[in-house]
């Protein structure tokens, strides 16, 4: 993954603020087309070939942050026309990925390259290890035949200098399920079809190709019109600010939701229901089951792993039950889930409960925008009669959190064989393969096969995910301090 301190990173969120300031000085429309200028002035250093390939850029970077899709970009239609298109629209679009054609490097095809660092060995373990006779050595150095390699990597491996290096298209290396190929311009295209909505591609592309299509101005929108619009934040977004339990609710209050919700509540009730799911499917005889709260995960196993489908806890996502809980308190409310999940927006999109999906990216914007500064916000209080979400509750935003939780309620804690796959990536898959293959009886099951397996579709788990604006690691330490301050059991 990237480092999340990047010129593309600080440019897409520098967008999201630009945009929530023009939105809420209710100037949206007669501003939003200065935004490529003022952001790319004359005289400024272009990026790519020219200033003006730059600012045409920005424009589209400008109208996927506006929630619409580029993939039929129309270079004469305004970016206020783009602005009517999102303030006039029930809902957002369906497809929560798109490219920016303009943006993308079309990077050569992924290859393995032999560097100056080639000695041109006696032992010459790169010839002798590829199968397919595609290495010589010409003029001192090993000479990969590209009409022969297959890229299996053998040469790379075996070179005692490191002098073979593989040359990667970063995005199509990140995506563990194929779904993104070269169209023939060479450029990039997503497969719908096969996109579990991981994001990976996303936050691997070094030139901000690919872009999520933001819903901040839908929510604003309705903030703007007075409505009464419930935040409901993960776990993982308490992580993403270096801030004390209570201060963030403060910040969303006073950034203009009517309240705050942590659907750590969510993950309590979650936790719950899959204990008692867990016990019932291993009386019956069942071989495994899956958690579900990780959309990407699910999505992975409806498309490309259809013999785990049995397998997958029929129990609904943290961010599911606490929208119903937002719901029952007041069924007019407008629910807005925000995580650091890209896949999380498209779960959104199918629940009856969630309205919209924000991601930490554009809260964070939101909060620039109006000023605000959690930490020195005044912790906003538990109210009367209600608990803190458990420990183990807020600590689904990392890995290994969700069997932890499902484990410490168990009667008999002893009857869970946990395994976790932290990180779908293509090895994730591959692991995934395997359990099916169990689950199929292709591979027999042993006594000391897993029995509950949970999947995170990012390393490290939610405090990773494609839109976070925190280093991981920080955010790791920060979450532990969260719990600890507020958690109840």
């Amino acid at each position: 993954m990237l480092n999340i301190n990047n010129n593309t990173a600080h440019i897409k969120r520098e967008i999201l603020v630009r945009l929530a300031k023009l939105m809420l000085e209710g100037n949206l429309e007669n501003g939003v087309h200065l935004i490529p200028r003022q952001m790319m002035p004359r005289g400024a250093q272009p990026f790519h070939c020219c200033i003006h390939h730059d600012r045409e850029i920005i424009r589209q970077r400008v109208i996927a942050r506006l929630g619409c899709s580029v993939d039929d970009y129309d270079d004469e239609k305004r970016l206020a026309d783009y602005v009517t298109e999102a303030l006039n629209r029930e809902k957002p679009g369906e497809e929560i990925l798109t490219v920016l054609h303009d943006a993308c490097n079309a990077c050569v095809k992924s290859h393995y390259m032999v560097t100056n660092a080639c000695q041109a060995c006696y032992a010459r373990p790169c010839m002798m290890n590829c199968g397919r006779k595609a290495i010589s050595v010409e003029n001192g150095r090993a000479h990969i035949a590209e009409d022969k390699c297959v890229n299996c990597g053998l040469c790379m491996q075996n070179c005692p200098y490191h002098a073979i290096i593989k040359i990667p298209v970063p995005c199509e290396e990140a995506c563990p399920v194929g779904a993104i190929s070269k169209d023939d311009s060479g450029r990039e295209h997503i497969d719908y079809d096969k996109c579990i909505a991981c994001g990976h591609c996303m936050s691997e592309c070094p030139f901000g190709a690919m872009m999520d299509r933001s819903q901040l101005i839908d929510v604003l929108k309705h903030i703007l019109a007075g409505k009464k619009v419930v935040a409901m934040y993960a776990p993982a977004i308490a992580a993403q600010f270096r801030a004390s339990s209570g201060q963030l609710e403060a910040a969303l209050v006073k950034a203009g939701f009517s309240s705050a919700m942590e659907v750590a509540k969510g993950a309590d009730i979650c936790a719950d229901l899959e204990s008692h799911e867990f016990v019932e499917r291993m009386e019956r005889g069942d071989k495994l089951m899956t958690t579900s709260c990780c959309p990407a995960y699910v999505a992975a196993v409806r498309k490309h792993v259809p013999a785990l489908n049995p397998c997958v806890s029929d129990t609904r996502s943290p961010m599911h039950y606490t929208a119903k809980l937002a719901k029952e308190a007041d069924k007019d409310c407008v629910a807005v889930f925000i995580g650091p999940c890209l896949a999380k927006r498209n779960e959104g999109m199918k629940d009856e409960y969630v309205d919209y999906v924000l991601s930490v990216e554009e809260i964070g914007a939101l909060f620039i925008a109006k000023e605000i500064d959690i930490g020195q916000e005044v912790a906003a209080e538990i109210p009367e009669g209600e608990k803190a979400p458990t420990a183990s509750g807020r600590n689904f935003a990392i890995t290994g959190g969700v069997a932890n939780a499902v484990k410490v309620r168990l009667k008999d804690p002893s009857i869970l064989r946990p395994a976790i796959i932290n990180g779908l990536d293509k090895n994730g898959m591959k692991m995934l393969m395997q359990f099916g293959k169990i689950q199929s009886g292709e591979v027999p099951a042993t006594a000391e096969t897993p029995n509950m397996i949970e999947v995170m579709s990012c390393e490290g788990g939610c405090i990773a995910g494609p839109s976070v604006i925190a280093n991981p690691k920080i955010a790791a330490n920060q979450l532990k301090k969260y719990v600890e301050a507020g958690s109840e059991g």
